[in-house]
């Protein structure tokens, strides 16, 4: 295609906003840090109500709309096929718990799930956490987590309005459909009954901070201001959860900064103190479930990619730790759960991921699906009794697909293929895995889907996806929305960079710290190679990320601004400098452990400040760039892509189209609803489709 036909990206008639600059400086280890739009954060935070700054987000917000206008054809055009592939009666497979068959479905046109149980007893079904109308009159609703009593009698749920996060739980009489007065405000999100259904666990976010030090207990019928903590952190620098061994037998309370986790088991009567598993002094990571009377711990204490070791509850020291499963270089061990008779292990072997079943006697044999590319993962099994265990199952071409797997015949016994109502044909698609070669040798995993006849002369439009960071792998899963991109010639990739665990747990540790430009590299580093492989030409690969994904895209646009079509940056973490030198955010203390801390460091300080995206921004030429951010959000905070945004404007050369679209009633996860964030979708697709000239 000839350059001139190319994006229709540039910058709007009407003046693009200009935020106003005033000088703030700051030192630190001798070295001068300056920062002209400081001013966007507001000191108040989480209350942001300074005129200056809503004004500026609302002129931002104001002049994505203009962009939006001429281009609304497009847009809905893209919207009507998301709608197109979306089951407006989509429901789950039911699944059995204490009596009860539960499922979740959605009504015709709404935007949330309506959740019902049915009594195996009577056979009487009833809707028990009606979403849709609890959402009713609000712009944004999400549930953070729901749970009923083991008698059956009580559901507790919290709820998020606004969408930074911090949940307020209530509790109903399923006997008598009437909501007890007991409201709990300030919580982190997750919830858990005692075992005898007169206590609820929680952790309190700190007021005005999003933060939690204590978990708590409630008891039914009193004030949440005499509940009794069980646990207390004392370190700012670590996070603090919850949840429920598989045997009902314990609840495991896990401190968390990093590598470094700390692991407690408390009974699930919730009564008494609860028992040191793993010392955060240790220095690993591990998770704990529990059956028979033995803890079993995945642990990365002898090998970074875990061992799988068992221990007695009655006396959990480490000494007493048993080695089921060994640590090794080839199969990197993900996660595990608990059943009666049986272990379900998954692991990731050189990149391909794998489903095992191991019994308590040591025998052990792997579940085969029908692709060798694929994601594939436990799904809901909640009875510890079962004898099937289900798994949820997707690749690049394959949707969704629940199954059961019957461990006496050793097959997979389909319960659910995701519908895509406007029809989709898997034959025309095609999935391959390819390994591009990094700049320091190392090669580097490329999951790419594409419509069959794609021919390798470069003549196409790409889109690469990345994240990297956290050991958190974008997974090779089915997307019925990147249809609307491969129906239009596009190839979709996902470069598995450092810093992601995609090859086992040292290829997360090779992407974070001071190894952590390997990840920035390793993504342009990919796109080379697809350009050397004759997948796409350079200047005709469209970018995005979300969150640290978001760092990473604003880190490859500095480096290599010439590659890319079009850049999407998505709630970006690219502030990672000014963020990480402020101690008083709450999330800031425990991310020292993954970007470094360049207050008490001076070697931290040099190595952010020589890629904090925000802060490299200079004179030159840039790509259309899209960014998003939400007011509320607690994780990457509103001034982060507000301050790229104007400075980006300030500084660069070209005139290509920058807008940015900051959601004012949400948070780090944008729009709540179903619809609602497909038309999210449908507008950042169609800013990507016009820099490619396509606009229809």
């Amino acid at each position: 295609m000839p350059e001139t036909e190319f994006s229709r990206l540039k910058q709007l008639d009407t003046m693009a906003p200009v935020a106003s600059k005033i000088d703030f400086k700051a030192e630190h280890h001798g070295r001068s840090l300056s920062d002209d739009y400081h001013w966007l954060k507001d000191e108040d935070y989480p209350v942001v109500d300074k005129p200056s700054i809503i004004g500026y987000l609302e002129q931002e917000n104001a002049y994505y709309q203009r962009f939006l206008k001429p281009n609304s054809k497009l847009v809905e055009t893209v919207f009507d096929e998301f709608k197109g592939r979306t089951d407006e009666h989509e429901a789950s497979v039911p699944y059995i718990s204490n009596g009860y068959e539960y499922r979740w479905f959605f009504r015709p046109g709404q935007e949330y799930r309506t959740r019902s149980r049915r009594n195996l007893t009577t056979g009487e079904e009833s809707v028990f956490l009606d979403e849709t109308a609890l959402a009713d009159g609000r712009d944004y609703f999400v549930i953070g987590d729901w749970v009923i009593s083991r008698d059956n009698r009580y559901l507790a749920y919290s709820f998020d309005l606004t969408g930074d996060e911090r949940y307020q739980v209530k509790i109903k009489d399923l006997q008598t459909g009437k909501y007890l007065d007991d409201v709990l405000n300030d919580v982190q999100g997750e919830i858990e009954f005692s075992s005898d259904g007169k206590a609820l666990m929680y952790a309190l976010l700190e007021q005005d901070r999003w933060h939690s030090k204590n978990i708590n207990v409630h008891t039914l019928g009193t004030e949440q201001s005499v509940d009794r903590t069980v646990y207390h952190e004392v370190d700012d620098g670590f996070f603090i959860g919850f949840g429920k061994t598989s045997s009902d037998d314990f609840v495991v309370i896990v401190s968390s900064q990093g590598e470094r986790q700390e692991s407690y088991a408390l009974p699930s009567d919730l009564v008494g103190t609860p028992v040191k598993l793993v010392s955060r002094e240790e220095g690993f990571s591990q998770s704990v479930d529990h059956a028979h009377g033995q803890f079993y711990i995945m642990a990365n204490d002898t090998h970074k990619n875990f061992r799988l070791v068992t221990v007695s509850d009655k006396d959990p020291r480490k000494e007493n730790w048993q080695t089921l499963i060994g640590g090794s270089d080839d199969s990197y061990l993900l996660n595990m759960q608990t059943f009666e008779d049986f272990i379900v292990i998954k692991s990731r072997d050189q990149g391909f991921e794998k489903i095992h079943i191991r019994t308590y006697g040591g025998e052990s044999h792997e579940v085969h699906f029908p692709e060798a590319l694929f994601t594939a993962d436990l799904d809901v099994n909640v009875e510890f009794k079962q004898h099937f265990v289900r798994l949820r199952y997707e690749s690049m071409i394959t949707p969704q697909t629940i199954y059961d797997y019957d461990l006496v015949g050793k097959e997979l016994i389909t319960r659910k293929v995701k519908e895509i109502p406007s029809g989709y044909d898997k034959s025309q698609y095609q999935t391959e895995r390819v390994m591009a070669t990094a700049r320091d040798g190392v090669q580097v995993p490329v999951s790419l889907v594409y419509k069959k006849g794609m021919k390798r002369d470069a003549s196409q439009p790409l889109w690469l996806y990345g994240y990297g960071a956290y050991a958190a792998t974008i997974e090779p899963g089915f997307s019925s929305g990147l249809l609307s991109a491969l129906d239009r010639g596009f190839i979709y990739a996902i470069a598995h960079v450092r810093g992601g665990s995609m090859m086992g747990y040292n290829w997360y540790l090779d992407g974070k710290l001071h190894k952590r430009t390997n990840t920035f590299n390793d993504f342009v580093d990919v796109a080379r190679y697809l350009v050397q492989e004759k997948y796409v030409a350079a200047g005709n690969i469209s970018i995005s990320g979300r969150s640290a994904g978001g760092e990473l895209m604003g880190a490859a646009v500095i480096q290599a601004p010439e590659l890319w079509r079009s850049v999407n940056l998505g709630v970006p973490f690219v502030d990672v400098l000014n963020t990480m030198l402020d101690a008083t955010l709450p999330l800031t203390p425990p991310e020292w452990k993954e970007w470094g801390n360049p207050i008490e460091s001076v070697d931290d300080y040099d190595l952010i400040a020589a890629y904090s995206p925000y802060d490299n921004i200079e004179k030159r030429d840039y790509p259309p760039m899209f960014v998003s951010g939400g007011l509320n959000d607690p994780r990457v905070t509103y001034w982060e892509p507000a301050k790229w945004t104007a400075r980006m404007r300030a500084l660069k050369t070209d005139d290509n189209l920058l807008v940015m679209r900051i959601n004012m009633g949400a948070g780090h996860f944008s729009n709540s609803g179903r619809y609602g964030r497909l038309k999210d979708y449908a507008e950042e697709y169609a800013f990507m489709f016009l820099a490619h000239g396509i606009t229809q």
